[in-house]
């Protein structure tokens, strides 16, 4: 009782060599890290230490005190409660609220404010000056929100957008996420689309969803993005079952699973063979020829070497630190992190693995191969799984999935198909402020989903 305790706990708390999201300045910037004594991170032309995240639980915000004579660090970040608005918005001003909490009659709006950069009287010089004195970023825009000409005629809104773009600028926010397959999924999706084959996180949570990954099931997973897939089927299955990761020629990358924080009994269910070694199982002379297979390896080869690697990021399994947002390689690692390297997963599958398969048929079935011919990748996969069993496939394009289902219904492979397009709109929430987010991504690819049905 005492061990599972222990283990919750350090479910709940960073860990020294655990992989951690940092979230910049709400958003702005994305890194992946893991945490060790040696572990540093550039913000801005700051390099701090990573070591006071180490035992902190996921959700702390940190935020970096720095001034021109002392070292950078990131200190637990004080919060001082939400703030007071004291004013109603009503017929497109903001109406003053009195001290007793009823409107005050005198309406506030900044039509007579002119940005002409003659508002701010503190220079350049005299923040520097600040600086080596010692003053912290908070101090910084306090003493700049002091000498602003026109702070107090804003209306608290604008208030809180100029506090918030100093904060930004001279005393910059870290929260600690955990890397789950969600924050996984949203961090890459925002920075690097193309890099996980534009799969949202909507479009995920459906795949496993209409996959029926459960407990105990074994899950043959074709994932050529980066990862992401394999490492989201492990972590609902929990430890239970098997993710049966198969590839076509070269093996892909699986960079981002070792993002995940999956525990050693986890990673021991991952497992990785190729699609020959599956069909040499299967094949006979009336289907699954060889030359077929062969085919569609070397398609794989040719369309692999083409595509986009998740090497570009993490470059090699050792570097253990990766910055999402980062324009250039020279900040998307460092040397120092290569001292802790993260857990392995992928061993390659034993024979009597494959042989159970081969006997009893996988769980369900879920591709997500954007660079592979659909169809011909189906048909040599679907007989894999028991009868009744699931499947489903993600593409960015409809069309090669409209081909696919064609196909399957022609040849009565799978009954109850149907493509489904995902849709996801995310709002701002805010009082008397909530409409939908300006910048959203009206597009989250396509799911053919179905059921595998006997061909006797």
């Amino acid at each position: 009782m005492s061990s599972e305790n222990n283990n919750n706990n350090k479910s709940r708390m960073t860990w020294e060599g655990c992989s951690v999201l940092l979230d910049i300045n709400d958003g702005d910037r994305l890194v992946f890290a893991r945490l060790s004594p040696a572990a540093k991170l550039k913000i801005g032309n700051k390099n701090c230490s990573l070591q006071p995240l180490i035992g902190c639980p996921f959700g702390t915000v940190f935020q970096l005190d720095s001034s021109s004579d002392a070292a950078a660090f990131l200190s637990p970040f004080q919060s001082k409660g939400s703030v007071n608005n004291t004013e109603e918005i009503k017929d497109g001003q903001f109406q003053v609220e009195s001290k007793d909490g009823q409107p005050s009659g005198e309406s506030k709006d900044n039509r007579s404010l002119i940005d002409n950069n003659t508002a701010q009287s503190l220079t350049g010089e005299d923040i520097e000056d600040m600086r080596r004195q010692g003053a912290k970023g908070n101090e910084i825009i306090e003493a700049l929100i002091a000498n602003s000409a026109t702070f107090d005629k804003k209306t608290s809104f604008s208030q809180e957008k100029y506090r918030l773009k100093k904060q930004k600028k001279y005393a910059p926010k870290v929260l600690i996420r955990r890397p789950v397959a969600r924050s996984i999924c949203e961090a890459y999706f925002k920075k690097y689309p193309l890099k996980i084959g534009f799969l949202r996180v909507d479009t995920l949570s459906l795949l496993l969803s209409m996959a029926n990954v459960s407990s105990n099931s074994d899950i043959l997973v074709v994932d050529m993005v980066g990862g992401l897939l394999t490492g989201a089927v492990a972590e609902r299955l929990g430890g239970t079952g098997f993710v049966c990761n198969s590839y076509l020629g070269q093996a892909p990358s699986m960079d981002i699973v070792r993002i995940f924080n999956l525990s050693d009994e986890i990673c021991k269910r991952i497992v990785r063979t190729s699609v020959s070694d599956l069909l040499s199982q299967k094949e006979s002379p009336e289907q699954n020829p060889k030359h077929d297979v062969g085919s569609l390896e070397s398609q794989s080869n040719d369309q692999m070497n083409a595509s986009v690697s998740m090497e570009e990021i993490s470059h090699s399994s050792e570097n253990v630190i990766s910055d999402v947002g980062a324009e250039n390689a020279e900040n998307s690692s460092f040397p120092a992190l290569r001292a802790c390297k993260a857990i392995k997963a992928g061993e390659k599958a034993s024979q009597e693995m494959i042989d159970s398969w081969k006997e009893n048929g996988f769980s369900s079935l879920i591709i997500a191969a954007p660079d592979l011919d659909t169809w011909t990748l189906v048909k040599d996969l679907l007989p894999l799984l028991s009868n009744s069993a699931p499947f489903a496939i993600y593409h960015q394009y409809l069309q090669p999935l409209a081909t696919c289902m064609h196909n399957l219904q022609l040849e009565k492979m799978a009954i109850g198909l149907q493509i489904t397009e995902p849709w996801l709109r995310e709002y701002q929430v805010l009082p008397s402020r909530t409409h939908p987010c300006m910048q959203m991504s009206a597009f989250g690819g396509y799911i053919l989903s179905g059921t595998k049905i006997s061909s006797s």
